[in-house]
């Protein structure tokens, strides 16, 4: 089957009373329910046991969370519900219109690409729209239901709004330092039960710092305490992307009642609703409703309120009227203590050298799940060509994200740092003077130039005095016959190098 035929398929155009949606499996149509107007359809066949196909739906939707990742499972695949299968042909349903097109635009080859996997034989997967806002003695319209074998419309359960709370994020796990300090307390004391001194509670950081672990986490222990609680976790983007679904089908009543019946609200990635108008009306009326019945509100961003541009003024004021606190980029004794608890969590068998870790924790700076992720990859790279975790492989093994990482390390730095660790002046570098004070320093900063720049043997000569060449090519064997032989000059050059890394 065509990838153009399957999108039509799925397409969910509304039809005719008792017309197929798109192209419906045997035995399937799609109904329209009395008095609705919009472009809502509802369908189910009436099945005397549950479908049989319950298990290969499962292993779709596991096969297509790992290719999409979570979010973007949670936010568009996770509410679509298996409604019958038939023949070669497998009939889902989602909970709107809006969603139900989308997914038909963008996951049409995907979904039936699973299907036919987890069941062979599959050709055709199709997409209603099920209404979830109707009253049950509405929801079916015996005069047009009854010209159609074996089908009964019904209204479906609404999907759930927020994603679950990821068991796997705690604060036990969450390591504590100078930069997030603040914020974890504050996450804290919103898990604990009682009053609080503010609300809500702002985080704000650049990615991977650990802001969605803090909210998990807030999450896990809320419910921990109170395990009769309602938690809501859900994107700023998920919030727009439902609210606008529900102004599509007319559903606004039953989304404000779902989102403010919650006990915790959290809400992350507010500045995705930047310039979104409609959106951030419900988001402030959320807001207040939340706060004004004494339920907790955990919100995040990438910035402070005051520098969220294209966000409402009264919602920027509502949101720095709480505790506003930031997660700054971990200083290098966090990174080490991250990796080594990475490190400890992990199966034993791999040895990481210190000096591996404290390489990764000077030259991985940007955010901690880059880092985490670089450790994941050494050890599994090594893992798999069975070779030992050394510097060298290391740098092997990283070379493209070092690169990204690197910081432009000029001769001028390695000089200065060179004739500072032997107190030289700087103008040794360059001199004459073949002193052994002064010419072994020399010959340590050639050599460093050379292995840790991109600088040519005859462009390092010239930064030295001018010298040869062949001047720069002793220098560096000098040094390695030495590092060999001498322990003091070996340590003066790894902390040298440790030195210009960081």
């Amino acid at each position: 089957m065509s990838a153009s035929s399957a999108t039509s398929a799925m397409r969910p155009a509304a039809a005719p009373s008792g017309a197929a949606l798109g192209t419906l499996p045997s035995g399937t149509a799609a109904l329209r329910s009395p008095g609705w107007t919009g472009e809502r359809v509802v369908a189910r066949p009436v099945q005397t046991e549950p479908c049989s196909d319950a298990g290969a739906w499962a292993r779709v939707r596991s096969a297509i969370r790992a290719e999409t990742g979570d979010r973007m499972f949670e936010t568009w695949l996770a509410p679509l519900r298996l409604v019958a299968t038939a023949g070669d042909s497998v009939a889902l349903s989602a909970p709107s219109p809006f969603l139900a097109d989308w997914v038909a635009q963008h996951f049409a080859d995907k979904l039936r690409q699973h299907w036919q996997i987890a069941r062979p034989g599959t050709r055709q997967v199709t997409l209603s729209v099920v209404a979830s806002d109707l009253p049950a003695e509405n929801a079916v319209d015996s005069t047009v239901a009854s010209g159609v074998a074996g089908m009964v419309a019904v209204a479906a359960p609404a999907a759930p709004l927020s994603a679950p709370v990821e068991h796997r994020y705690s604060f036990d796990n969450f390591i504590v330092g100078k930069s997030n300090e603040l914020a974890y307390n504050a996450s804290q004391a919103v898990a604990e039960p009682g009053p609080l001194g503010f609300n809500p509670l702002f985080l704000h950081g650049t990615t991977g710092l650990g802001k969605t672990h803090l909210m998990h986490a807030i999450g896990n222990a809320f419910l921990a305490r109170q395990p009769d609680a309602k938690v809501a976790y859900l994107s700023a983007e998920k919030f727009m992307v439902e609210f606008l679904a529900a102004l599509r089908a007319k559903d606004t009543i039953a989304f404000k009642q779902r989102l403010r019946s919650v006990d915790l609200l959290m809400i992350d990635d507010v500045q995705f609703i930047a310039g979104k108008e409609s959106t951030q009306e419900e988001f402030f009326h959320t807001m207040n409703e939340i706060i004004s019945a004494g339920k907790r509100l955990v919100i995040t961003a990438d910035r402070s309120p005051q520098n969220l541009e294209g966000i409402q003024e009264r919602i920027l004021s509502r949101m720095a009227w709480g505790l506003v606190a930031d997660i700054n980029p971990a200083d290098y004794e966090l990174r080490l203590n991250i990796l080594h608890a990475k490190l400890a969590g992990m199966p034993q068998g791999i040895a990481v050298p210190d000096e591996v870790i404290e390489f990764l924790a000077r030259k991985i700076t940007a955010n901690v799940r880059e880092l985490e992720g670089a450790l994941n990859r050494v050890i599994a790279y090594a893992a798999l060509v069975n070779r030992p975790v050394t510097l060298e492989f290391t740098r092997e093994t990283l070379a493209d994200l070092l690169r990204a990482h690197e910081k432009k390390l000029t001769i001028d730095d390695i000089q200065r740092k060179v004739a500072e660790h032997y107190h030289l002046k700087l103008s040794d570098m360059m001199s004459a003077r073949r002193a052994r004070e002064v010419a072994r320093p020399r010959q340590v900063a050639m050599y460093l130039a050379k292995k840790l720049t991109p600088r040519s043997l005859p462009e390092i000569g010239r930064r030295f005095g001018n010298r040869d060449h062949t001047t720069v090519m002793h220098a560096v064997k000098r040094i390695e016959e030495l590092r060999a032989a001498d322990r003091e000059l070996d340590s003066d050059v790894m902390q040298l190098t440790r030195l210009l890394d960081a």
